[in-house]
């Protein structure tokens, strides 16, 4: 997830550094003065830690340490999306939401539903940005998760392999406009980010 993974992979800290470099170079310098939500923080929060926001929150279905949070100033919340993928906070909340390396490991079936709630959350001009890896990299994580490279644990745990045509299509549906969409690829084209704008 957008943290450091569970499991052990040579490669996981570059890759977690990788998508945070990504995700800060995708948000906007004026929405930095408000509030971020990180949805799949991992058992540390290594994007929220390696980025500037006035207000920074976390979700994630295991809890973060009290210590961490309080240190790297972070509002910690436990859920899991599996269970309730409602999210606990009031409608215009937040200027960005990021989803990193997060979306590949939820039931397909429930993306329309989290996906509108960050519409929901997020402030009229605020962004979501999120990571995932491109669909034909499944094989290749499989062959380095076997290898080390990557944290097997994590690969296994991954449900569904999206294509930035379907990411836009759930953008539509929760209600983000179309012209306010980018998309891209990035780490060799294994990855793919996707930014909205509400």
């Amino acid at each position: 997830m957008a943290g450091l993974t569970r499991g052990k992979g040579l490669l996981e800290p570059l890759l977690a550094d990788l998508r945070a470099q990504r995700a800060n170079k995708l948000i906007s310098s004026t929405l930095r003065q408000g509030r971020i939500l990180d949805v799949g923080c991992g058992s540390y929060p290594y994007f929220l830690a390696h980025t500037s926001f006035a207000e920074k929150f976390a979700i994630d279905q295991v809890p973060l340490p009290p210590h961490t949070a309080s240190e790297l100033q972070i509002e910690s919340y436990t859920l899991d999306l599996e269970e309730k993928p409602k999210l606990p906070f009031q409608d215009n909340f937040f200027e960005a939401v990021t989803l990193l390396a997060v979306v590949e490991h939820l039931d397909p079936s429930l993306m329309a539903i989290l996906f509108k709630e960050v519409y929901r959350v997020l402030k009229p001009g605020g962004e979501v940005i999120l990571t995932t890896p491109a669909a034909w990299s499944d094989g290749l994580l499989r062959f380095m998760a076997r290898i080390s490279l990557v944290s097997a644990e994590e690969i296994q745990e991954h449900a569904y392999a999206y294509t930035l045509p379907l990411l836009g299509w759930y953008f539509g549906q929760a209600g983000f406009e179309m012209t306010k969409t980018r998309f891209g690829y990035f780490e060799f084209m294994l990855n793919m980010w996707a930014t909205a704008r509400k």
